[in-house]
């Protein structure tokens, strides 16, 4: 199995959508100069906050496939493919595989809690069936639970294939444990904004950002000031992505509040699929004002 080096900052993007629901690729080519511009590392395709649970197999396939032809070799494309079941999810990732990503971006299995056994014969499952890196997503905001440190350890010690695992948890203790148990086997990213700064410090690799839809700029720079060892520059970066964060993501509906900013920064993001809806217009304003004297670019 190939190599997937991860590091940097990665942007799950949005799926911008018109006034019917539909799938907007003129909106989402325009998008994806704005990230690369900035000089993001990669790109997530269906990821959480590109709505994937609300996308047919059809349109994530017609979605990751765009992405990768738009970027076309700028920035590493890697694929959200996590579901519900081990099958769902080796078809995902096949799909993602076929239409030629660098990678899969695999949540744990959400709704039935599995044990921590069913969980590394999922991943074990995933990763014997499909030829492509794979980084493990633990998101327990979304699946109500968090998986152990010990059993991403044992998936990347007893599995060829982990690349990397996103950690949304918040917790540096937690990222602090993976990073320990697992070393250099695989790449650790930070899935909270909060905790991109203290997770480099810990030794992580990057982050996959819902925040870098809106200022990607804002957390490459923290990125590259950390590698050049220009700690007040990351500092000053990361009160930056953690304000917005508490915007954006902490305050008021992510997936709405990202697009709501992004239509207002002259983008066509749309609205969220339903049932989602949009922000309501104090919420809108509320968003504005409060983010107003923020760079945002």
């Amino acid at each position: 199995m190939a190599g997937l080096k991860l590091e940097g900052v990665y942007v799950p993007n949005v799926t911008p959508f018109d006034a019917k629901g539909e799938i907007q690729f003129g909106a989402l080519a325009e998008l994806i100069e704005y990230w690369i511009n900035a000089g993001v590392s990669g790109i997530v395709a269906n990821a959480s906050t590109g709505e994937s649970p609300y996308l047919s197999r059809k349109e994530l396939t017609d979605v990751l496939s765009f992405v990768i032809e738009h970027v076309d070799g700028r920035a590493q494309v890697i694929a959200g493919t996590g579901a519900v079941a081990t099958r769902e999810t080796i078809e995902l990732t096949r799909d993602a595989k076929n239409a030629g990503a660098a990678g899969a971006l695999i949540t744990t299995p959400w709704f039935f809690r599995p044990t921590e056994d069913e969980l590394f014969r999922h991943y074990a499952a995933v990763l014997g069936a499909v030829d492509l890196p794979v980084v493990l997503y633990n998101v327990p905001k979304f699946t109500g639970y968090s998986i152990a440190p010990k059993t991403i350890a044992r998936i990347a010690e007893d599995c060829s294939g982990l690349a990397g695992v996103k950690d949304s948890g918040g917790a540096p203790g937690n990222m602090a444990e993976i990073i320990r148990l697992c070393g250099d086997k695989i790449a650790c990213l930070s899935g909270a904004a909060d905790m991109f700064l203290p997770a480099l410090s810990l030794g992580g690799k990057g982050a996959v950002l819902a925040i870098a839809n809106v200022v990607p700029g804002a957390c490459v720079e923290l990125h590259q000031a950390f590698r050049k060892g220009d700690i007040a520059t990351a500092g000053k970066r990361q009160r930056t992505a953690s304000h917005v964060n508490n915007v954006l993501v902490a305050s008021y509906p992510q997936v709405a509040a990202i697009k709501g900013t992004l239509n207002r920064m002259g983008y066509k993001a749309g609205a969220p699929r339903p049932p989602l809806g949009p922000l309501t217009e104090t919420q809108e304003k509320a968003v504005a004002e409060t983010l107003k004297n923020t760079k945002l670019y």
